[in-house]
């Protein structure tokens, strides 16, 4: 018997069965996690086990390949979230996406504090989406395709950054774009670290994010576009 014990945010549930459920966790150690509860529809559990709730699980199974079992003790809630349309469609893009982009049963330690982090101030409320837009290029960083904003990738200066190339990810001068800047995508000095980030800016930052997550997980969607809960929470940021 396999046997494991650590901590995490539910990124879905469904019912498996007429009692139980089958859910998949995000957690420290584990990574991805997929396991059956029983007696997970109850409604005791059921709240425990919405999307965006910390939970410590034990899991257990036979054979490491099988998908087993998971005891569940409720940590934190984020109920608050429902209470807001804009955080809850954050929420749910951040599971989207996690679900999307992370093999099953690899660590991401780093990437796990951060999104622990972002859950925590999409239910406290507050100035969550700069978090946000950073939260997406530091899972960049985790699938292997982190931004590079330190220089110019065509002249090697760190002044005057304005663009980014859609094909390395890098940042360009005004000096170094010259006639391709049209080509090139807007850098919003936000992103650099300079300052607050506007409404504008963060738009032009998912826009770069959105770029590079689209071409990094196409192949592992079967050439599928992002979750749809990400271009909904595009949609409330431009209402907003």
């Amino acid at each position: 018997m396999l046997e494991w014990r650590d901590e995490g945010a539910v990124l879905s549930m469904r019912p498996h069965g007429e009692t139980a459920a089958i859910i998949e966790v995000f957690t420290a150690q584990h990574g991805r996690h997929a396991g059956v509860v029983r007696g997970g529809t109850s409604r005791r559990m059921a709240a425990a086990l919405q999307p965006g709730s910390q939970v410590a699980v034990a899991w257990k199974a036979r054979l490491d390949g099988h998908m087993g079992a998971f005891s569940v003790e409720p940590l934190r809630s984020r109920a608050a979230v429902l209470a807001d349309r804009l955080a809850l469609a954050g929420l749910s893009a951040t599971c989207a996406l996690l679900r999307a982009a992370l093999p099953e049963r690899e660590p991401h330690v780093s990437l796990w504090q951060g999104s622990m982090v972002l859950l925590d101030a999409l239910a406290e409320g507050g100035d969550w989406p700069a978090l946000y837009l950073r939260w997406e290029m530091q899972l960049l960083e985790e699938l292997g395709f982190g931004l590079d904003l330190s220089r110019c990738a065509v002249t090697g200066s760190r002044d005057d950054l304005a663009f980014v190339s859609p094909k390395t990810g890098r940042a360009v001068s005004r000096q170094g774009a010259g006639d391709w800047a049209e080509r090139l995508l807007p850098l919003p000095q936000g992103l650099l670290g300079q300052g607050p980030v506007s409404r504008a800016e963060l738009a032009q930052g998912l826009a770069i994010t959105g770029h590079f997550l689209n071409r990094e997980l196409s192949p592992l969607m079967d050439g599928k576009p992002l979750p749809e809960a990400r271009g909904r929470l595009l949609d409330r940021f431009a209402k907003a």
